[in-house]
């Protein structure tokens, strides 16, 4: 093939229409990320677009919506141990999961209930 994939280019996570402002609560307070500036031609689709780093994460609206519980992003992290005291301190609800040989990882619901994999590889 003379094609070649590059890296993601974002994530995107659906959310009910309207909840713009508890994303931005969640992705800029919780977990650090930046809000991005939407082309016009979208901004009336609803939604929001995040990032941090490399990493971008895209809020669109669905309806009806139903939340992601086994599809998610997986987010590496070097912290992870200080990311989770941030998370107990804004009353933020994690799992952590020991099954991933060589990571320490937990798993988060975002305002919605989509699963998010946080990760730090060993």
């Amino acid at each position: 093939m003379s094609f070649t994939f590059k890296q993601i280019d974002h994530v995107q996570l659906a959310a009910p229409r309207g909840s713009e402002d508890e994303a931005r609560k969640f992705f800029i307070d919780a977990l650090g990320f930046e809000e991005l500036e939407k082309p016009e031609a979208l901004k009336k689709n609803g939604g929001v677009w995040f990032e941090r780093g490399e990493i971008q994460i895209h809020i669109g609206v669905e309806e009806p919506f139903n939340p992601a519980r086994k599809a998610h992003p997986a987010l590496e992290i070097n912290g992870l141990k200080e990311l989770m005291k941030h998370l107990d301190q804004q009353e933020i609800d994690y799992k952590q999961d020991d099954k991933l040989p060589g990571a320490d990882r937990i798993y988060v619901a975002d305002p919605f209930g989509n699963r998010i994999e946080i990760l730090e590889w060993q």
